[in-house]
């Protein structure tokens, strides 16, 4: 387990399969307001049940941030060769603003052996996109949706 070196009262360690109840409550939380943007409340990190998110834990890696004792954020990560794959990056909507997912996402760049890390959002979160930007993701791909959004794809170069 580590301590958020800037505050001690965040704890960040690896998520386990014991934690899927908590992180898809976080995650349901977190991503209403995506569906909201988007007016669509059928987005995959809200209707992803408890037993896929477990299974899905099963071959995958990630964080969770907790704040005394409870989860409020989360991170998942898959290693594919030399690219970190980041998704699901959820911050409970009381801790969200915090800094919560820049220490989650600094914490999975830190801890990886891959040379790149890539992610992906939908381009009317703009608040994701300029988190990311800010943390030096740069945007490398997008793919229209034909609906008027896209799927934006960035990528950060980690060593």
């Amino acid at each position: 387990m580590s301590v958020h070196a800037e505050d001690p009262a965040i704890e960040v360690r690896p998520i386990g399969p014991g934690d899927a109840g908590e992180v898809l409550t976080v995650q349901r939380a977190a991503f209403v307001s995506e569906a909201l943007i988007y007016g669509d409340p059928d987005q995959p990190a809200l209707t992803q049940t408890l037993a896929q998110l477990e299974a899905e834990l099963v071959d995958a890696g990630g964080y969770v941030a907790i704040v005394e004792g409870r989860i409020v954020g989360a991170i998942r990560t898959r290693e594919r060769g030399d690219v970190l794959e980041i998704g699901r990056i959820a911050i409970a909507p009381d801790q969200q603003g915090g800094g919560l997912g820049r220490t989650l996402l600094a914490t999975a760049e830190r801890t990886t052996r891959c040379r790149t890390a890539e992610l992906f959002t939908g381009s009317l979160s703009e608040a994701n996109i300029r988190l990311y930007e800010d943390c030096g993701y740069e945007e490398f791909e997008r793919i229209e949706q034909g609906d008027g959004t896209a799927q934006v794809f960035l990528r950060k170069r980690l060593r």
